[in-house]
């Protein structure tokens, strides 16, 4: 019977396994063998060329402009999570209107990243956009040219990602606000507590948990993610907002050389695994479970 039971479990789980297997093991694997090769996409036939595509790497300037803008781009997690919990505490208390409110800031999260480009885009405009027009109309003679300035384009992204990712944020804080028992809350209350006291002292620390998630899952997300850049600046001016994602994208697809695209794309596993591994040995100095 127990038999029995096992093989029905395995059954269920059975088209899970395969697509795991088909879709990120074996693709996974076969990156890892064309890291050795000089595999071109449009070509039948490849060589192994043994650490030439890690020497590459690591004498190449574009790879290291790409991991600079990446960490530039990831410094947007954490400011769209502390929003994100400022947001929350505010919706979780009585505010007008404040189901309206929660939907409109979940809204960008579930919207077309090409739209949200596009949106952007009009907003960030140079000369007619209505952002720099209210700099301008506040004494700001020379405001930021945003997405068409290298110096200001990783931060026009940041600010973009950040509302992007402020909504969904927000809502995983307000379930997990809500599990605070309300007692606790009104025993504060009662022994003097200020509603700053209450929140960075019962609030943020119940919460820790889901903090800690939503950074791990946000900076995974970031790291991965190169559309909607594709979509504003494909990179540009320049390689000014190129990030790791992208650069194994272009290298790949545009380029077409799938040896040295695997090798990066590597890179960009490791950069990966040694944030998390960072995240998971500190969050026991601060998360409290």
């Amino acid at each position: 019977m127990r038999k029995r039971q096992l093989w029905i479990g395995y059954a269920f789980i059975m088209p899970n396994l395969i697509g795991v297997l088909l879709f990120f093991i074996i693709p996974a694997l076969f990156s890892a063998v064309l890291m050795f090769t000089d595999w071109q996409f449009t070509s039948p036939t490849f060589h192994f060329v043994g650490f030439d595509n890690i020497k590459r790497l690591f004498s190449d300037e574009l790879f290291y402009v790409s991991l600079q803008n990446t960490v530039l781009f990831l410094a947007s997690v954490p400011v769209s999570v502390a929003l994100a919990f400022i947001v929350a505490v505010i919706l979780n208390r009585s505010v007008y209107v404040k189901t309206l409110l929660r939907a409109l800031y979940f809204m960008p999260y579930i919207t077309s990243g090409v739209a949200v480009a596009f949106v952007w885009m009009l907003l960030f405009q140079p000369k007619l956009g209505p952002i720099n027009s209210l700099l301008m109309n506040l004494g700001i003679a020379n405001p930021p040219g945003w997405l068409t300035s290298p110096d200001s384009v990783m931060l026009a992204v940041d600010i973009i990602w950040i509302w992007f990712m402020l909504g969904y944020n927000m809502i995983i804080y307000l379930a997990a606000l809500q599990e605070i028992s309300p007692e606790l809350l009104e025993a504060a209350k009662i022994d003097g507590a200020s509603v700053r006291q209450t929140v960075l002292r019962i609030m943020l620390p119940l919460v820790s948990p889901t903090t800690f998630m939503l950074v791990v899952t946000g900076l995974i997300m970031t790291i991965k993610t190169f559309g909607i850049i594709e979509a504003l600046t494909q990179g540009g001016p320049g390689s000014s907002s190129l990030i790791l994602s992208l650069y194994v994208y272009k290298t790949a697809f545009r380029y077409y050389e799938m040896g040295y695209a695997s090798t990066v794309s590597w890179a960009l596993f490791a950069v990966i695994l040694i944030i998390t591994g960072i995240q998971w040995v500190g969050q026991k100095k601060w998360v409290h479970y």
